[in-house]
């Protein structure tokens, strides 16, 4: 099963995926690649240009490969902020769609905590795109209507 975890950034994804995950499973993490694939000091929440470059082309091989597992794992992919087209790919391969969304005052204090403009902007995008400007407390819900 393919599962697709959405939401804004600090929300919780990767805490989810760390309560439903088995060890064998694949989880496909953005952060996670770019903090694999930097040196050591780097920041844990790494917007680096180049290392993100780096980081979002191993992610689509990533997830190229995993695709042709499904048969034999679970795959946990995290994504912010997909694209339409990311979307329909995902609805087509029956994905599980979980949106992780804590609120947005607790989202924007864990952003505050990291010190982090350029998330707080992601955050901002986050709830005009996909939330309509307003927050709907959600822990885990499972769609196919985005």
């Amino acid at each position: 099963m393919l599962y697709v975890i959405t939401g804004p950034p600090a929300a919780g994804k990767s805490t989810w995926i760390q309560a439903h995950a088995q060890a064998r499973d694949i989880v496909i993490d953005l952060d996670r690649i770019t903090r694999a694939l930097t040196g050591p000091g780097a920041p844990a929440w790494n917007h680096d240009r180049l290392a993100q470059r780096v980081a979002q082309r191993a992610r689509y091989a990533a997830i190229d490969e995993a695709l042709k597992l499904l048969d034999d794992v679970d795959v946990y992919l995290i994504h912010t902020m997909p694209s339409p087209q990311a979307r329909a790919r995902y609805q087509r391969l029956g994905a599980r769609i979980v949106v992780v969304d804590p609120g947005e005052d607790v989202v924007r204090d864990r952003v505050r905590t990291m010190r982090s403009d350029a998330m707080d902007r992601v955050v901002t995008r986050w709830y005009r795109e996909y939330r309509k400007g307003g927050s709907r407390l959600v822990t885990a819900q499972t769609s196919r209507d985005w």
